[in-house]
């Protein structure tokens, strides 16, 4: 009888935390059948390194470069024009993308409509002003344009539920589907769970991946990913004052792959990170960018609205693999990772 998993990568923290990376190596090191990206759109960014290529997607999923079938879920919002520059991208980079990327049929559309809206209100919040807010408004509003209504995406369209649920499969059939969902942006920016109103327009949780016509037993490994400080892009006041801060920031290029913008920095807040551990289900944790501190020669945490600062490296993280340890995450599944890692 065939079976129906799930993998999903959360980021635990305001995006950019090294998500593509993380999936790009599950593709590389795992079996999936399929890779779905299920939330956000072209709000998002991920830079990956491919054969010595760099390529930085904002839509498609990370499944590509390993020709893996990779959707753009239900949950997501499409600008149509750029993903036909990110397939001409990946095309002109030696990616082979026939019949590869699909987008579902049911996934709503970004006009430019939307994106002028996005340019004039999104300054408020700090927002990429890609248009996502406007798109998703109108998905909720049920007045908004689905993917199904474009003709030119014709071909790339898909039915979720024929293909997680196919009719061969479900008469007994050993074609198995193992999928790998790909979030973008991150907890801290969950429309629900975020520091609302500073947040994006979509679940960036596990249940998000779940939108997508999964079942909540098809989940297996929940993967949270988080960088050992914090990082912000947005028009809220995140970082402090403090020259280590600005150091953090130029020794982890912390500049958004999206909007170029410079990301704000701050020390990891252990009790933020513990309440998206709790709600996401975290099984596996990778932390990116222990070499910045490194290099800064800087090591603190925030617990309890108290600063904790370490004498170095090997004693920050053992405080923080002792914590998730309570959480249920055992050591051997926390990865501390470098720049140019994953894990």
């Amino acid at each position: 009888m065939s079976t129906l998993t799930a993998d999903v990568i959360v980021d635990l923290q305001y995006g950019d935390c090294g998500k593509g990376k993380v999936a790009h190596h599950l593709c590389k090191t795992k079996k999936y059948t399929h890779v779905l990206r299920y939330n956000g759109g072209a709000n998002a960014g991920h830079t990956i390194f491919h054969e010595g290529k760099k390529f930085i997607t904002h839509q498609i999923p990370a499944g590509v470069f390993f020709g893996i079938k990779s959707i753009v879920g239900s949950g997501c919002v499409l600008d149509p024009t750029q993903f036909f520059n990110e397939l001409r991208m990946l095309e002109d980079g030696g990616v082979d993308t026939v019949g590869k990327i699909f987008i579902a049929e049911n996934a709503h559309i970004i006009t430019n409509a939307h994106k002028e809206e996005d340019k004039r209100e999104g300054v408020r919040i700090g927002t990429t002003a890609r248009g996502n807010g406007p798109a998703y408004r109108e998905k909720y509003g049920r007045t908004g344009v689905r993917a199904a209504s474009v003709p030119e995406l014709k071909p790339y369209l898909i039915n979720l539920y024929e293909e997680w649920f196919a009719p061969d499969r479900a008469e007994g059939s050993k074609d198995n589907v193992h999928i790998l969902c790909e979030g973008a942006q991150g907890f801290g920016l969950d429309i629900d769970w975020g520091d609302y109103p500073y947040v994006t327009s979509s679940h960036c949780t596990t249940a998000g991946a779940l939108l997508n016509g999964l079942p909540p037993r098809a989940i297996k490994d929940v993967w949270g990913v988080a960088k050992v400080y914090e990082t912000y892009v947005g028009s809220k006041k995140f970082q402090p004052d403090g020259d280590v801060f600005n150091k953090i920031g130029e020794a982890g290029e912390e500049y958004g792959a999206t909007t170029g913008r410079r990301r704000q920095t701050n020390w990891m807040n252990m009790q933020t990170l513990e309440r998206a551990v709790r709600i996401n289900g975290v099984t596996h944790i990778v932390f990116s960018k222990v070499d910045v501190l490194r290099a800064v020669g800087a090591w603190a945490v925030y617990d309890h609205d108290q600063t904790i600062e370490f004498n170095n490296e090997k004693d920050m993280k053992d405080f923080v693999a002792s914590r998730l340890e309570t959480l249920g995450i055992p050591n051997d599944q926390i990865y501390f990772s470098e720049s140019k890692e994953t894990i």
